[in-house]
């Protein structure tokens, strides 16, 4: 009788790596064709937390009331990002369009902010200071460069992580609505 469960037992033990094969590749499966650099936000659909920050260009402490009641995008940047500043001479064509977009200088160093503007141009209506990182933590951020779509009822409705390009604003900008 354990002959018998002896052989049953091999059995088993033959199968098993084909069964985990057969799990794993299943899981990989699953899983083509997802982006996997995106991670969804958890403040799409909600207001746009409450934040005091100081201004890069008056010193003043601002928060989320002085941006105004139209829609704008938020761009987490950094002089220390190389992608920043791949996305700077696009985000100056639409600052020259007209779209409203508030700077965050995120974990930066002031003079060194000031500098890079002065030399590539400002695309922002206002730059925010989060030297520290602390609205970036409220945002979800990840890294820089990341974009949020706020609407006029001051609604995050979108989150760009990365580059924002032509093809990226062609998606975004219907949710500045």
């Amino acid at each position: 009788m354990s002959e018998g469960k002896n052989s049953k037992m091999k059995k088993v033990a033959l199968f098993m790596p084909f069964l985990v094969f057969a799990l794993l590749a299943g899981v990989f499966f699953s899983q083509l064709g997802k982006d996997t650099q995106y991670m969804p936000s958890a403040l799409i659909g909600k207001t746009l937390p409450d934040f005091s920050l100081v201004s890069l260009e008056s010193n003043k402490i601002m928060n989320k009331q002085d941006l105004g009641e139209q829609g704008f995008l938020i761009n987490f940047w950094g002089t220390w990002c190389p992608a920043c500043s791949f996305e700077h001479d696009y985000l100056m064509k639409l600052a020259s369009e007209g779209i409203n977009i508030v700077g965050i200088d995120y974990k930066d160093e002031t003079p060194a902010a000031i500098k890079w503007l002065d030399e590539k141009g400002d695309p922002y209506s206002v730059v925010l200071l989060d030297e520290l990182g602390n609205f970036g933590v409220d945002m979800g951020v990840t890294g820089a460069p990341e974009t949020f779509v706020v609407n006029a009822e001051g609604v995050v409705t979108y989150r760009h992580q990365g580059i924002v390009n032509e093809q990226v604003w062609q998606e975004m900008k219907g949710y500045l609505k």
